[in-house]
C-alpha cells in the first residue's frame, strides 16, 4: 500500500529533539509526527508556553464549542492519572482558570504519585523526594497543549484504538493494534490472548497481513460495527492505510538503518477515537535513541565445524578419575568419532586416556575444527585467548558454567564477550557454544559430548532421525530427550548462555541443511536482536518445508515505567515473542506439555499430508467420543467436526451390520461405534474415515477396556496378547502408515495398558493418554501446518 510520508520533515523534527537534548517528542510534536506520516485527522492545537500571556482571541481560536488543556512534560506521560488533562468550555476565562490551575495542581499530584510509587519514577527525578521533587517536576513542565475538541461518534466500549510501534530488544520493532483507553491494560490482562491487542514484528509481517491477525480482536468487531446496535465507524481501507504508515515509520528508523537520524524507540497512539468516519488521535507520544554501531557478524559458517568436525581436541579430562571431561572424552567416544583424531590437552607425559592421544600443551595438539572446554571458569578467558591469537580451533564449546549467569561471574562473562567480539571484528576467531553448555550430540558428525552417563540417558546412536533439538537449558534438552524416543533427534544442542552462537545461528544452519525435517527449540532468553534472527530463519526453515516446535520460558511481564505508553503493559516480552515466532511459521506451544505433544506430532506425521482443518473422531466409549467433540477449540486452535461423506457413512454401515452393531449405532461424528467393537472393526472404520475427502484428521479412541479389543499382554486375560495377529497393536500401525493424512490414537486407560501404549508408539503411532489432549495436540498441529502451507504460498 501506498503511504505518504514526508521522511525530510520528519528527521528535521527528530533533530531539534536531539540538539535540545531530549530523547522524546513533545505531545505536539508527535501530531505534527502523525501529520507528516500521512494521518489525515490530527486535531489542530495551540501551544501555551510556560510564562506567555495569550490573547483572548488566541484562547478560542480553535473550532468547537469545548477545548481540551494538556499538561506538556517530558516526564508525564500518563497526564489524566495527575490531572493532567482538562475538558472544559471554550471561553477565555474558564480556559486560563484551568491552564493556572493544572500549572499548580499537576506537578504536585505527579510528584505525590512517584513517592506512592517510587518504581514508577523517571531518571531524572531519581533520589529526589518532597518539596525538591515538586519543583523538579514543576520545572520540566514546558506549558500547556489547547488541543481541538473533537467528539467521537460513540463512548460505547471498545470505540477507541490503540496503535502503536516499539522498538524491542530482541525483535527490534513491533507493532500493536487493539482496544484503547486508558483501561487498555485492563482490557489485555482480562481477555484472552490475541482477543484485546494483536503484535507482529513489523519486518516479518505486511500491512495486509496485520490487518488480517486485528480482524480477530474484539477491537475489530466493535469498530466494524459487528455488535449488536452499532455501525461500523471506520473502513479496513483506513486500518490498513494506518498500519501501514506505522510499520513503514518503524521500519525507517530502526536500528538496522544507520542512515537514519534517529531510532524510534516507542510510537504510541492510545487512544484514536471516530468522527464522522475520521482517525482522530487524541494521544500520542513518541520516544527517540541515537542510532548504534552494529555488532560485528559471528562466523556462523563454522557451525559446519563444530557439527561434523574431522579433529576434536579436549582439556579438563582426568586420568586418575571419572569427571565431566573423562565422561565427555568417552561419550565421544563410544558415539563413534575414531580415537586417532582426538587429542587430550594435559600437562606431563601420559601417553593417552581411554585410547585418545594426550598432548602436553595447546601448541603440541595442532589446529582442530572442535575444542572442548571442560574446566574451571577462571581458566577459560586466557584458554579462549590463547586458542584465538594461535588460530587453533574453528570452533569452541564451552562446558563450564560462571560466565555471566550469576552476579559474581558477571565480570568474566563480560570479558570473554569482549574477547570473542574483537576477534570477530577483526575478521576471524572461532565460533563459541556455551558457557554453561551441556554439550552436543550429533549423530553425522559421530560424536558425544553431552556429559550425562550412558546408563543415565539412552542416546539414540548410529544414523538416522530427521530432527533438530536446540535448547538453551541442557536439563530441558536431555530430560525431553528422555521422555521423548520417537523425537529420535540428528542432533542435540545446548545453547547454554549464549557467550557466541545463539539459537538464532542454528536456526539460520538447519534451515537448509539437509536430512533434517523438524527443528525442536526450547529458549529462556535472547541476545539483542536474535529474536528477530530467529524468526527470519524460523520463516526460511518453514518455507523449505520443515516444522519448527517453539517454547519460550519466562512469561513474567516487563516492569512498568513512569516515562513508558501503555504497549509494554499490554504486549509485554512473552506476547511479542509468542507472536512474532508464531507469525514466521513456527507452532507456539504454551506448556511444557503441549511442547512434547507438538515435537512428537511433528517428527511422527511430517510426511502427512494436511488439507484443512475437519475432524473425524471415533470411540467405543461414549463419553470419549463427546468429549473429543468438546476438545475441538482452545487458546489459539480451532477445529472442525467434518461432515462424513456419504459414501463414508455406507461404508461404515456395511461394517457394523457384520457385526450385528448397525442397530447400536447411530453414524455421525463423533461416531460411538460402541464397546463391543473389537479390535478389526476399530482399525477399518479408522481406515475408513480417513479416506473420507471431508475429512483433514482422525482421532481414534482404542477402549483398552473393552472386553472385544485385545489390549493387553499375554498371560493376563485367556486368549488375549498384544502380539496376537489381530490385535490392535499390531494392526492399528499398519492402518496409520498406509493413511495419508494425520491420525492419533487414544489409550485412556491404567498402568495395566501401559504396554499397549508403549507397542503402539514403538510401531509409530502418536498416542494420548486423554481425548482431549490428543485433539488438542492435533488441532494445534494442524494448525501449524496449514499456517506454513500460507506461508509457502
Amino acid at each position: 500500500m501506498q503511504t505518504h510520508i514526508d521522511i525530510k520533515r520528519i528527521d528535521a523534527l527528530f533533530r531539534i529533539a536531539a540538539d535540545e537534548g531530549r530523547d522524546q517528542l513533545f505531545e505536539h510534536e508527535t501530531y505534527e509526527l502523525l501529520r507528516l506520516s500521512g494521518a489525515e485527522s490530527v486535531p489542530r492545537i495551540r501551544l501555551l508556553n510556560k510564562g506567555i500571556r495569550a490573547s483572548n482571541d488566541d484562547l478560542v481560536a480553535l473550532p468547537g464549542h469545548k477545548a481540551v488543556l494538556k499538561i506538556v512534560s517530558p516526564c508525564i506521560v500518563h497526564k489524566t492519572d495527575v490531572g493532567g488533562v482538562r475538558i472544559v468550555d471554550k471561553q477565555p476565562g474558564k480556559i486560563r482558570s484551568a491552564w493556572r490551575r493544572m500549572m499548580d495542581e499537576v506537578p504536585l499530584n505527579f510528584a505525590r504519585m512517584l513517592e506512592q510509587n517510587p518504581e514508577l519514577t523517571p531518571v531524572p527525578y531519581a533520589g529526589l523526594a518532597g518539596e525538591e521533587l515538586r519543583r523538579a517536576v514543576a520545572a520540566d513542565v514546558r506549558g500547556v497543549l489547547l488541543v481541538e475538541f473533537m467528539p467521537p461518534d460513540s463512548q460505547a466500549f471498545g470505540n477507541e484504538l490503540l496503535v502503536s510501534i516499539r522498538r524491542t530488544r530482541e525483535f527490534g520493532p513491533v507493532l500493536t493494534a487493539g482496544l484503547g483507553g486508558t483501561d487498555t491494560e485492563i482490557y489485555a490482562a482480562r481477555f484472552r490472548p490475541g482477543q484485546a491487542v494483536v503484535s507482529a514484528s513489523t519486518e516479518l509481517t505486511s500491512p495486509e497481513h496485520f490487518f488480517e491477525l486485528f480482524r480477530t480482536t474484539i477491537a475489530y468487531e466493535k469498530l466494524a460495527g459487528r455488535s449488536r446496535g452499532q455501525a461500523r465507524i471506520v473502513s479496513d481501507d483506513q486500518l490498513v492505510e494506518c498500519f501501514a504508515s506505522f510499520m513503514e515509520l518503524a521500519n525507517h528508523y530502526s536500528p538496522g538503518n544507520p542512515g537514519a537520524p534517529a531510532v524510534i524507540e516507542e510510537l504510541e497512539v492510545n487512544p484514536f477515537a471516530f468522527t464522522d468516519y475520521q482517525m482522530v488521535p487524541l494521544d500520542g507520544l513518541c520516544r527517540l535513541s541515537r542510532p548504534q554501531t552494529l555488532a560485528a557478524p559471528r562466523p556462523v559458517h563454522k557451525i559446519r565445524n563444530l557439527l561434523h568436525p574431522e579433529r576434536i581436541g579436549i582439556v579438563g579430562v582426568s586420568e586418575s578419575r571419572v569427571n565431566f571431561g573423562r565422561i565427555i572424552l568417552r561419550n565421544i567416544l563410544e558415539a563413534g568419532f575414531p580415537a586417532k583424531n582426538v587429542r587430550v590437552v594435559r600437562p606431563g607425559d601420559t601417553p593417552e586416556v581411554d585410547g585418545a592421544p594426550c598432548v602436553p600443551d595447546l601448541d603440541s595438539m595442532g589446529p582442530v575444527d572442535l575444542f572442548v572446554v571442560a574446566v574451571g571458569a577462571e581458566q577459560v578467558p586466557a584458554l579462549a585467548q590463547e586458542l584465538m591469537d594461535k588460530n587453533l580451533a574453528e570452533s569452541v564449546l564451552l562446558i563450564p558454567g560462571g560466565l555471566g549467569e550469576t552476579e559474581e561471574s558477571a565480570q568474566r562473562g563480560l570479558e570473554l564477550r569482549k574477547r570473542i567480539d574483537e576477534a570477530h571484528a577483526a575478521g576471524g576467531g572461532p565460533v563459541f557454544l556455551g558457557g554453561n553448555s551441556l554439550g552436543v550430540l550429533s549423530r553425522p558428525g559421530c560424536y558425544d559430548t553431552i556429559f550425562i552417563p550412558g546408563e543415565k540417558l539412552d542416546k539414540p546412536r548410529g544414523e538416522g532421525g530427521r530432527t533438530a533439538f536446540v535448547s538453551q537449558s541442557g536439563a530441558f534438552l536431555v530430560t525431553r530427550a528422555s521422555k521423548l524416543p520417537l523425537l529420535d533427534p540428528a542432533y542435540l544442542i545446548s545453547v547454554g548462555n549464549q557467550s557466541d552462537l545463539t539459537a538464532g545461528d542454528f536456526l539460520r544452519y538447519f534451515e537448509e541443511a539437509e536430512g533434517i525435517d523438524v527443528i525442536a527449540l526450547y529458549m529462556e532468553g535472547f541476545k539483542d536482536m536474535d529474536g528477530l534472527a530467529l524468526c527470519r530463519a524460523v520463516r526460511r526453515a518453514v518455507q523449505n518445508g520443515k516444522e519448527v516446535v517453539f517454547y519460550k520460558a519466562g512469561r513474567t511481564p516487563e516492569g512498568k515505567s513512569a516515562t513508558a505508553g501503555h504497549t509494554a503493559s499490554v504486549a509485554g516480552d512473552y506476547m511479542v515473542c509468542a507472536s512474532c515466532v508464531r507469525q514466521a511459521g513456527a507452532m507456539v506451544a504454551d506448556t511444557l506439555t503441549q511442547f512434547e505433544d507438538l515435537a512428537q506430532l511433528a517428527a511422527l506425521l511430517h510426511g502427512k499430508e494436511v488439507h484443512g482443518n475437519r475432524l473425524a473422531a471415533m470411540s467405543g466409549a461414549g463419553f470419549e467420543a463427546v468429549g473429543m467433540a468438546d476438545s475441538i477449540q482452545g487458546d489459539g486452535f480451532a477445529m472442525r467436526m467434518a461432515k462424513f461423506n456419504p459414501a463414508t457413512s455406507d461404508r461404515v454401515r456395511r461394517l457394523l451390520t457384520e457385526k450385528r452393531l448397525d442397530r447400536l449405532v447411530e453414524i455421525k461424528n463423533p461416531l460411538d461405534i460402541n464397546p463391543a467393537s473389537d479390535d478389526r472393526l476399530h482399525a477399518e472404520i479408522a481406515r475408513i474415515l480417513a479416506l473420507d475427502p471431508d475429512v483433514d484428521g482422525v482421532v481414534v479412541g482404542l477402549d483398552p477396556l473393552s472386553p472385544a479389543v485385545r489390549s493387553l499382554p499375554a498371560g493376563l486375560r485367556p486368549g488375549e496378547s498384544l502380539e496376537h495377529e489381530e490385535s490392535i497393536a499390531r494392526i492399528f500401525p499398519q492402518v496409520v502408515a498406509e493413511t495419508a493424512k494425520p491420525m492419533v490414537g487414544v489409550v485412556d486407560g491404567g498402568e495395566l495398558f501401559d504396554p499397549l501404549a508403549a507397542a503402539l508408539v514403538n510401531a509409530g503411532v502418536p498416542v494420548f493418554r486423554s481425548c482431549d489432549r490428543a485433539v488438542a495436540a492435533l488441532a494445534k498441529y494442524m494448525e501449524g501446518r496449514l499456517h506454513a502451507q500460507e506461508l509457502r504460498r
